[in-house]
């Protein structure tokens, strides 16, 4: 679990292409110095990879290929920057937001504005990741936690500090780049349970019953 907070800008060494994997060489002092151990999980632009070796200040980790379908790191080169968070510990802080670090998929950087200090993306996704954005949730762009400034059928918005401009990848980002996208899971697990509860059969064939509705979400406040 990874809280979307980028802690390392690295710098990728290798990229080894298989026919359907790859193996993926990354040099982030801030966080392999910070006790990195093989097995590990670490997310490298918000997809959780596993750390396969250490070497000196860097790491490397094996990338099958869903991932490699699913997300924009067959797209990185030796000399690319990308965003780097290890796995929250347990007596840590959620400074951003629940990030699993599988990433739902990729959408294309529209347009990018200023106002006043902020730095403003606009992000075309497709309509699958899209039912789950919603205006002031929040949304892992590259592995960053992001919070949604506006969102229509088919595109979002959000808004970057100064701060995060200086740490993370977005400002190497243009229109027409690709960019890693992670809904908000809690969205994800509502959404499961109100298909699940839509005429649907366990085991057996016995029916399947869920309490969670449109109207109970309502009258709770959602």
């Amino acid at each position: 679990m990874f809280t979307g907070i980028v802690e390392d800008l690295g710098s990728v060494v290798a990229l080894e292409r298989g026919a359907d994997s790859a193996r993926l060489t990354v040099d982030s002092p801030v966080v392999v110095t910070e006790r990195t151990a093989i097995g590990e999980s670490i997310a490298v632009n918000g997809v959780c990879l596993t750390v396969a070796a250490v070497h000196g200040t860097m790491f490397t980790a094996d990338v099958m290929h869903e991932t490699l379908r699913r997300s924009s790191l067959g797209a990185l080169r030796r000399g690319s920057h990308v965003d780097v968070e290890r796995a929250m510990s347990a007596d840590g802080r959620f400074s951003g937001h629940i990030v699993s670090g599988h990433i739902d998929g990729t959408g294309v950087i529209e347009s990018v504005t200023t106002d006043g200090i902020a730095r403003v993306y606009t992000v075309r996704a497709p309509y699958d990741l899209m039912r789950f954005v919603a205006e002031k949730g929040s949304i892992a762009i590259e592995g960053i936690s992001l919070t949604v400034t506006f969102a229509d059928k088919d595109r979002f918005g959000v808004a970057i500090i100064p701060h995060t401009a200086a740490h993370t990848v977005l400002p190497e980002r243009a229109p027409g780049d690709v960019v890693n996208l992670e809904n908000d899971p809690i969205a994800k697990y509502v959404a499961r349970l109100m298909s699940m509860s839509a005429g649907t059969t366990g085991p057996a064939g016995t029916p399947f019953t869920s309490h969670i509705t449109e109207r109970f979400l309502m009258e709770h406040g959602f």
